[in-house]
């Protein structure tokens, strides 16, 4: 792990930094790119194919996008994302790219040190954050050239390497690299901490629904009338080579969650969930096979779930004949199956394992010998001798004999270093925080929280859950923190 930076360690209540970003995936390198002085250009040759853009366009050519008023920009953009600043930034980059065009880039990126807002980003492991925990052979759900970050292009970057994209897609190992390399070439470097876990984040003075009351009568360091109206404490924990963990406390007027949502997997909640032989995360699965702890011989794995991070792990275990019990509580003919949203050209591996899931069912001997499908079957019990107990729509219930099984029904954002794991931020502050049911609740122009000022959300908090969508995120937060900066030097 790279060693924390003097300058984290040494910050005062009375010069904190103006932003800290908690989580190094791409959402907190984009963000990062921006606030190193890395600033938008509107084009000379800007001719985008949308005409009311266009036209708007051709009025801030040469002008940055960053000073810009981003909401006039986004009037009237319609696309994939419920974001105005999603759409606006995506469109910019990728004209065409809903329609499979190939339209260039209506922005130019010019790096310019006296626009940089100084700012740390803390990450528990390397550059790119999840997309280093997934199994790396599995491929992307969405295009390889979609997930790549501002000024440069990743199909270039899997030529230098000798590499070629399949079906415009490529494996979370590429990406998951390309994000490392990426901070090396744009030298953010020194603004990354690397091995750092946040247990606490809150603001040292003013009412805020995100501060637990009884704590405001406590004394805070550097509180009291001399401390700046915007001010946050983050408290946490630095690994070390050694294994030993240092503690660090750090001030900042400005904090950006973009943790993500991968972090803490779902759960059903059931009888022996917690049991040594169940595990939540495909990564597990992958563990398993590389020590050589399953294999053909072995009794069958349970995979529960029925999204992609469950086919992924039947892809798996076929690979390396290892038998498969898959349960699931939809049928195989529902329209809400991600399956029936995925173009079969593009994702033969997915529609394989969907015709799978119609045809070799526990009463068929159909063709895919070794693997089981168990729609409409819920898991009621897992019991130490490693046995399940599952129940079909019917109410039949039926034991098997199991090896391992694999609870592989999504996952939510870890907020706990936030009261109530940030619940009174979400839009529905009576339900836990879920990036496609309930994201944080924020301001839609700026990404900042409604309820909390200096809050910000970036990504799967704040409903961006797609690569080329959250990049006009970090433009928004990137944009207020700007002004922000502007305001405080001209006062």
């Amino acid at each position: 792990m790279e060693p924390m930076p003097q300058s984290s360690l040494g910050g005062s209540p009375q010069q904190p930094l103006p932003a800290v970003i908690i989580g190094n995936g791409p959402s907190g390198i984009c963000l990062s790119y921006f606030l190193s002085g890395h600033r938008p250009y509107v084009k000379e040759s800007a001719a985008h194919p949308n005409p009311i853009l266009h036209r708007k366009l051709q009025d801030i050519v040469g002008q940055s996008l960053l000073e810009q008023d981003l909401q006039f920009l986004c009037e009237g953009l319609e696309g994939r994302s419920p974001s105005p600043l999603a759409l606006l930034f995506d469109t910019l980059v990728r004209p065409d790219g809903d329609l499979g065009g190939s339209a260039e880039s209506q922005l130019t990126w010019r790096r310019e040190a006296g626009h940089c807002v100084p700012h740390l980003v803390l990450g528990k492991g390397p550059p790119g954050g999840a997309w280093h925990s997934m199994e790396g052979s599995m491929f992307t759900l969405s295009l390889g050239d979609w997930m790549e970050l501002p000024s440069m292009r990743f199909r270039d970057w899997m030529r230098r390497r000798g590499r070629h994209l399949r079906n415009d897609r490529a494996t979370t190992r590429d990406i998951a690299q390309y994000y490392q390399h990426y901070v090396k070439e744009f030298s953010l470097q020194e603004h990354f901490v690397l091995g750092s876990v946040v247990t606490s984040v809150r603001p040292l003075q003013g009412h805020s629904v995100a501060l637990d009351p009884a704590e405001e009568m406590c004394g805070q360091p550097g509180g009291g009338a001399d401390a700046p109206p915007e001010m946050y404490e983050i408290r946490g924990f630095h690994e070390v080579e050694s294994g030993n963990a240092s503690p660090f406390c750090l001030y900042a007027q400005n904090v950006v969650l973009a943790t993500g949502s991968y972090d803490s997997p779902s759960r059903l909640g059931v009888e022996g969930e917690d049991l040594p032989h169940v595990f939540h995360t495909i990564r597990d699965l992958e563990r398993a096979l590389e020590m050589q702890q399953l294999d053909p011989d072995s009794d069958p794995v349970l995979i529960v779930g029925a999204g992609l991070t469950a086919a992924d792990a039947v892809l798996l275990a076929r690979h390396s004949n290892v038998p498969v019990l898959h349960a699931f509580r939809r049928a195989v003919t529902d329209s809400g199956m991600v399956f029936s949203q995925l173009p079969q050209l593009m994702f033969p591996e997915y529609h394989k394992v969907h015709s799978m899931m119609a045809e070799q069912s526990l009463c068929s001997c159909g063709p895919y010998q070794g693997y089981t499908s168990l729609p409409r079957h819920c898991l009621l019990r897992l019991s130490p001798d490693r046995k399940c107990l599952l129940e079909d729509a019917g109410g039949k219930r039926t034991v098997f004999n199991i090896s391992m099984a694999f609870i592989l029904i999504g996952s939510n954002p870890n907020l706990s270093f936030l009261p109530d794991h940030g619940r009174p931020l979400a839009l529905d502050q009576q339900q836990p925080i879920s990036s496609k049911r309930n994201p944080l609740d924020t301001e839609l122009f700026t990404y900042e929280c409604v309820r909390q000022p200096g809050l910000y959300a970036l990504g799967p908090l704040a409903g961006d859950n797609f690569v080329r969508f959250l990049q006009g995120g970090a433009l928004g937060v990137a944009a207020s923190l700007l002004k922000k900066m502007d305001s405080t030097e001209m006062a």
